[in-house]
């Protein structure tokens, strides 16, 4: 798993995953908000259109996270583990 989006991986540690998990549903409630993967009016496909929406929106913001995102995983992740070492 890569945090920076450039360089070798990052081995996964609990806290690094937790922290990209974090960022992933931030991302998500940005993407919903800016109507990420909706149909124009006239093309409403219902309910299920809806559900699997979603799953695309939750993809797109995991896989954002995942490579760099905006940053935040970054931070709480640095930010914890200062307070861990503390």
């Amino acid at each position: 798993m890569e945090i920076t989006g450039t360089g070798p991986a990052k081995p996964p540690d609990a806290l690094r995953k937790a922290a990209v998990e974090l960022e992933a549903t931030f991302l998500n409630e940005i993407l919903k908000a800016a109507r990420l993967g909706e149909s124009p009016e006239g093309f409403g496909g219902g309910t299920g259109e809806e559900q699997f929406t979603s799953f695309l929106r939750t993809e797109h913001a995991r896989v954002l996270a995942e490579h760099g995102g905006i940053g935040l995983a970054e931070s709480i992740y640095h930010a914890m583990k200062e307070r861990l070492h503390d």
